[in-house]
């Protein structure tokens, strides 16, 4: 039997999206603090993986491009090459796919192959968890259930928080250029996204545009739209909308990650639609308050929930019984405008600097 000084090197699976990723870096800083002396290896789509660059408990990040995923002997030969090169003495596949477990069924030598319980997990997994049966806990508990096993030779330490890490280098740099593009740093700076990669999920465009006026005529407060290109038109006519406001900013691009993460570390604040840059501007530690569409849970995916992290969805609103009888649009019309600004004002006031 291993035991705690045996495990040298660790794998972390954590394929799929912004969020995804970075609520799974709680579950990376945990294994540091249990296993201080291990190297720890997190595994993800190429386009997030410069996100953790420089974070101090994740040693390698490993990434995957689109063409090693759309070809599977390209994706084989790969997942080989990884476990074959680092000898892990601990996998744990938090994205739990039959093409995920592959990394297990190679690598059958490591002490702990972990991952989630399911129908075919036994063909790699020697530890699979059951950690989809509990709906009330939230993604941050979900995924740290994981190291359940690993109880069995270290006291596991537990730690919930999840964060990421821009260089003073970056900030400093994108600071000049928002300054360049029109941005008064003595005034309060928030960051706002008003679209979403999938349209189901964006509020109401005249609901959010009433709370953003405001949030400009109480505060005075800059707003910088994020969007991707494909957002891009959305953002813009919800700018000209507002009669092209001067306290809006749709002039400020944050092309990559790491520029995003730069962006939101020189914000106060980050108001709008649920999704990826988020769970980046709660990892960097800015207050934030988040619109959650119909069936996406605040509840699941909105972990540390107080008064510098906050957000509305339907499910505190109306009872399971209730919004079962609903559309996703009726649903998703339970959240005014009133509501939110009475929940988003007194956060304003506390987080706003000069307020």
């Amino acid at each position: 039997m291993v035991s705690a000084k045996d495990i040298k090197k660790i794998l972390v699976i954590r394929f799929r999206r912004v969020g995804d990723a970075v609520l799974g870096t709680s579950l990376c800083t945990s294994l540091r603090k249990t296993f201080p002396h291990a190297e720890i290896h997190y595994l993800l789509n190429t386009p997030i993986a410069p996100l953790y660059d420089g974070h101090p408990d994740i040693d390698k990040v490993i990434s995957f491009d689109a063409k090693d995923d759309r070809n599977f002997f390209r994706y084989i030969f790969r997942a080989w090459s990884i476990v074959r090169a680092n000898h892990y003495d601990v996998i744990i596949d938090m994205r739990g796919t039959v093409r995920t477990l592959l990394f297990s069924l190679l690598s059958l030598g490591s002490a702990f192959r972990i991952g989630s319980k399911k129908s075919y997990s036994f063909l790699g997994l020697n530890y699979p968890v059951d950690n989809r049966s509990d709906k009330r806990c939230n993604m941050i508990e979900h995924n740290l259930y994981f190291l359940k096993p690993l109880e069995k030779i270290a006291d596991v330490i537990y730690c919930k928080e999840f964060r990421l890490y821009v260089t003073d280098h970056e900030k400093l740099a994108f600071h000049g250029y928002m300054q360049n593009a029109g941005i008064d740093f003595s005034k309060p700076v928030i960051l706002a996204v008003v679209s979403a990669r999938l349209q189901h999920k964006i509020w109401d465009k005249e609901k959010m545009k009433c709370v953003l006026q405001h949030i400009i005529d109480t505060f005075d407060a800059q707003i910088i739209f994020n969007f991707v290109s494909a957002e891009r038109e959305f953002a813009m006519n919800v700018h000209q909308e507002m009669n092209n406001h001067p306290n809006i900013f749709t002039n400020i691009d944050a092309n990559s990650l790491r520029d995003l993460c730069a962006l939101s570390a020189n914000c106060h604040f980050f108001f709008g639609n649920e999704g990826g840059a988020r769970h980046l501007t709660q990892a960097l530690d800015i207050p934030s308050f988040a619109i959650f569409p119909p069936n996406i849970s605040k509840m699941r995916w909105l972990p540390d929930q107080g008064e510098r992290f906050a957000g509305m969805g339907v499910d505190e609103l109306r009872s399971q019984t209730e919004l079962a009888l609903m559309s996703y649009e009726q649903r998703f019309n339970l959240i005014t405008p009133e509501l939110v600004w009475a929940r988003l004002e007194p956060m304003l006031k506390k987080h706003l600097p000069g307020v």
